[in-house]
């Protein structure tokens, strides 16, 4: 008996670009998926619904999150499977290199969907989620914070926290190393408001400077010290201040922004 003749390669590749897709699908995003919502968080470190805000807007705004045919006639990857592997790689760590063996894409593809999903995410929607607040914000947050918590003229809660670095690299690893943890790790400094607002995060600072040396080189209080910041008017006891006040923790100096909590 003749065996039947394979199919080109052209047309394998297309067929198994769909049907990665489908698997896919019907692992996360089916009505009846396999994996449930606590099982996508766990993987993907955010909700479905925020997956998909973000991949609709990719795929309807980018040309390159969108389904092209290149000159020969071959199936690309779909706008999920890139925004798939770019969240994967930011979320779990990983190198491009599991990304091939999973989905079969390549680690040049992988890093270009991972370069085009951060500038595209920051283009998209950092008018509104990436934006300082305006004096009507400002407003609001005083009026929240004096409500809920009897704090007058507090604009929210400044902290620094650290970040493990498993996949640090060798030459930098003692300048990201401290005394009280052994592995590498990076000092994020956020400013949170009562709503769960993070509208500022400096990150990146080696684990080998503390609180006082991240707060030099936050750019926090550049607006401050440019005389660029809008005014906040805020009356405590019969005082009149220009600027809101950040709730803080003893480590931090004894700034007119930064009272210290109990």
């Amino acid at each position: 008996m003749i065996p039947p003749e394979p199919a080109p390669l052209l047309n394998r590749h297309a067929a198994l670009n769909k049907d990665r897709e489908e698997g896919l699908v019907h692992d996360y995003f089916a009505d009846n998926c396999v994996n449930k919502p606590s099982d996508f968080k766990r993987m993907f470190r955010l909700r479905k619904n925020v997956f998909q805000r973000i991949a609709n807007a990719m795929e309807s705004r980018y040309e390159y999150f969108q389904m092209r045919y290149d000159a020969r006639g071959k199936r690309g990857f779909t706008g999920l499977l890139k925004c798939v592997v770019a969240i994967k790689l930011m979320a779990l760590g990983e190198s491009p290199d599991p990304i091939d063996d999973y989905m079969r894409m390549s680690e040049r593809t992988a890093r270009e969907s991972l370069y085009s999903l951060v500038r595209s995410v920051i283009e998209t929607f950092g008018d509104k989620y990436l934006r300082k607040p305006s004096l009507n914000d400002m407003q609001q947050l005083y009026v929240a914070h004096e409500e809920r918590h009897g704090f007058l003229g507090m604009h929210g809660s400044i902290d620094c926290t650290k970040w493990i670095w498993r996949n640090c690299h060798v030459a930098w690893k003692d300048q990201c190393t401290s005394g009280h943890l052994r592995s590498p790790s990076l000092v994020l400094e956020a400013v949170a408001s009562q709503d769960l607002w993070i509208w500022h995060a400096f990150f990146g600072v080696a684990d080998s400077n503390n609180v006082v040396n991240v707060l030099d080189q936050s750019p926090i209080f550049q607006d401050l010290l440019t005389g660029k910041a809008s005014d906040a008017p805020l009356t405590v006891n019969g005082h009149e201040y220009k600027f809101m006040y950040y709730l803080t923790d003893g480590i931090y100096p004894p700034y007119s922004t930064f009272v210290n909590a109990f």
